[in-house]
Formats: C-alpha cells, sequence, structure tokens
C-alpha cells in the first residue's frame, strides 16, 4: 500500500512547475505518513497553508480519497512577486483500507498544517484468546 521512495517525485516536480498549478482534474499528490499505534491506524498528510475548509475526506467502501485546495492569497496591487515556490492548486490522495479497519468510526484532526485521520482497528480483526472446551480426553474402544 505504501511506497518508501518515489523515483518519479522530480519528474512530477518538473512537470508541475512547467505545466502550471494542479486543478481538481489533474491534482497534485500530497505527502503522507501511515502508521500503527495501538487500536488504531493513523494516516497523517502534510498540507501547509491550506484551511480546513478547503479538504474535503470521503470514504467509500474501503477506498478513503482526501482532496485539498491551496489558493493563492490575495495581494495588493503594487506587490510585485519575486520568487514563488510553495504549490498552488488541488492536491489529492486515495488509499485502498483494509477490510480489518472500521471505516464507519474514522475521526480527522486538522492541527499545524497537518490532516490526522485515525482509524479504528475492527473488532473482528483484533487479536483474541481461544478457549479449548470439550470434556477432556475420550478412549478409542475396539
Amino acid at each position: 500500500m505504501l511506497m518508501r521512495t518515489d523515483p518519479f517525485r522530480e519528474l512530477d516536480r518538473l512537470t508541475q512547475q512547467l505545466m502550471g498549478p494542479a486543478t481538481w482534474s489533474r491534482p497534485s499528490p500530497m505527502p503522507m505518513d501511515a502508521y500503527r499505534e495501538g487500536d488504531e491506524y493513523v494516516v497523517a498528510f502534510d498540507l501547509p497553508g491550506v484551511s480546513a475548509e478547503a479538504i474535503d475526506i470521503d470514504v467509500e467502501r474501503n477506498m478513503l480519497t482526501v482532496k485539498a485546495e491551496r489558493r493563492p492569497v490575495a495581494k495588493a496591487d503594487d506587490v510585485q512577486m519575486e520568487l514563488s515556490e510553495r504549490p498552488l492548486g488541488a492536491f489529492s490522495r486515495q488509499i485502498v483500507l483494509a477490510d480489518t479497519l472500521d471505516t464507519e468510526q474514522i475521526k480527522a484532526d486538522y492541527d499545524a498544517g497537518v490532516l490526522t485521520l485515525r482509524i479504528p482497528i475492527a473488532e473482528r480483526a483484533k487479536r483474541r484468546k481461544i478457549a479449548i472446551g470439550g470434556a477432556g480426553r475420550k478412549e478409542i474402544s475396539g
């Protein structure tokens, strides 16, 4: 589900610079971390400069989709941009969630430019002990 290295990251960056800001039909990927913490699966997305109102999260079956848009900051008429490296436009990420996760109980928190989703592990997927039943040993007679 996760890729440790992305050999095409530099190519994506150059393409984005040449093609301009991303749009909803051609979004840019957003960096993320994913890990298990106790009985929850945690996914954190970097979205600096994005307002919480510009983030859309939905889940359909086991497909989680996060979309966000970083809009340009309004500038006065006499401002001349000297350098602009922070990408603007739309960002999107889709993750296939395992059937062992409870998608009905996802919690989202957005703080300091980081969107954190906490997805609980389903009860049926948690480790449990199995008791051995029966009346003991039985002898086979012939």
